[in-house]
């Protein structure tokens, strides 16, 4: 049900009523009997809580994240990876 606000012309006292959508707006105010006027306001929105919706249940949380790699690490289609140089051992004696 929707919340509809009202404020009187009179004493200038606003509240907040629950009412169904068919019903006719309140006429008269609670505290001095003065003319009320319904407000529009924005409300509140959707709030979701509770299991049952995409972000909770359904999502994917374990998908694979992208790994980014540097220019120089990568090789072109067909070509062989490319080894490191050989480094003389300087124990070994010639």
């Amino acid at each position: 049900m929707p919340t509809y606000e009202y404020e009187c012309t009179q004493c200038k006292h606003t509240f907040e009523e629950f009412q169904k959508i068919t019903d006719k707006p309140l006429t008269k105010c609670p505290k001095c009997g003065g003319k009320l006027r319904r407000l529009i306001s924005g409300g509140i929105g959707l709030i979701f809580k509770g299991s049952g919706f995409y972000v909770t249940d359904y999502k994917k949380s374990n998908l694979p994240q992208p790994v980014e790699k540097k220019g120089k690490d990568l090789q072109k289609p067909g070509e062989k990876p490319k080894l490191p140089a050989k480094i003389p051992d300087k124990t070994s004696k010639k």
